[in-house]
This record gives structure tokens, sequence and C-alpha cells, in this order.
């Protein structure tokens, strides 16, 4: 294969390709290394490469994991942030995987994996564009229920502000915060402060 058909391959796909992905669309691996060595593609982590003439990514950790664990949904405070429903700058990127799963190795970006299972795993994923990748993230009523299960970990200062971020960017719906809480089951201690807040 040509380099030039190579490079169309990777434009065809957003300028960016897993080692595997190159190799089934007829990228040889001298190709693909060669064009890395001439320095047009970069590797944004272990065997996941980006055609560098591509305009820059809005958000290079996001798009990764999306790239690197495609079953992964980001999660916690990395949702919170994504959503605009915090003020924290996540230093990891959160990702839940589905309880079961082999857990996914990746050097970079950092990233912490968290185990979900059940309806706490596959309830409240949207789907995102985001330089043309599909990023996986839990809504924002199905994160708020989640970080009231981990508030042992976050903080109840972390609870507390996007609860009234959430309020105050968006249109609460109560019902959705409620079927998560059941979900997460942390309705007993999710309810009344909903009440006291919303």
């Amino acid at each position: 294969m040509k380099i030039e058909e190579a490079r169309e391959i990777f434009r065809s796909q957003g300028g960016i390709l897993r080692t595997g992905e190159a190799l089934k669309y007829g990228i040889h691996r001298r190709t693909l290394y060669g064009l890395r060595d001439a320095g047009e593609l970069e590797c944004l982590s272990r065997g996941l490469y980006r055609l560098v003439d591509m305009p820059e990514l809005s958000d290079p950790d996001l798009v990764t994991v999306a790239h690197r664990i495609p079953d992964g949904v980001i999660c916690l405070i990395s949702a919170l942030h994504f959503h605009d429903i915090t003020t924290q700058i996540p230093h990891e990127v959160s990702v839940a995987i589905n309880r079961g799963k082999e857990k996914p190795r990746l050097q970079y970006p950092p990233n912490k994996i968290y185990m979900f299972s059940g309806e706490a795993f596959s309830a409240g994923i949207q789907t995102h564009m985001i330089d043309a990748a599909k990023v996986k993230v839990y809504s924002p009523e199905k994160t708020i229920a989640d970080i009231f299960k981990f508030k042992d970990k976050l903080g109840t200062d972390t609870i507390r502000e996007a609860v009234d971020m959430y309020k105050s960017r968006m249109k609460p719906k109560p019902r959705d915060l409620l079927k998560y809480a059941k979900i997460c089951r942390v309705e007993k201690h999710m309810r009344p402060y909903l009440e006291a807040v919303l």
C-alpha cells in the first residue's frame, strides 16, 4: 500500500487508528512505522496513532481513552468535568468498565479504572462525538448517583458542589436522579439531600 493511501485511510477514520485497526484496513506495519518515523504520525498512547496534520484534538485524553478502552464509560470526576458541573480539574481519566472484563492496561493518559456491574454499569450512558471519536459518558443524573455511591472516596464537598452546579446550570430531572439512585443503591442517602436542595 502506498503512503498516500495509508494517509487517506487515517483521514477517513478521523485521523486516529489503533495498530490493529490499521492492519485491518490493509496498512502494512512497515508503512505504519515508516509514517511514524517520518514524523507524520504521533503516538497518542501505546498502539494508538494520529496523523499530525489533522486539527488539534479538543480533548486528547478522552479521545485516547475512547479509542483504547472502547467498552469503557467516562465516570465520576471526569464525567462531572465533561458536563461542567464541577470546578475540579481531573488529574486522571475516571473510566467505568463492566465487572468481569479484563482490566485494561493503559499507561497514558493517567487513568483510574472502576468496576461497575449490571445496571450500575449499563444505565445512563450517553455517546458524544469528540474529534470524530465516540466517547461514552454517564449522564449528569447518573453521575450524581455515582458520586453519592463513592462519597467516601470523593468527599461531601464534591457532592455539594456538583448538585449545586447541576441545579444552576441544567434543568433538574428529579425522576431520573431517583431512578439512578435506586440503581446505584444510594436512594436512602440521596433522596433527603435532593429534597433539601432541588
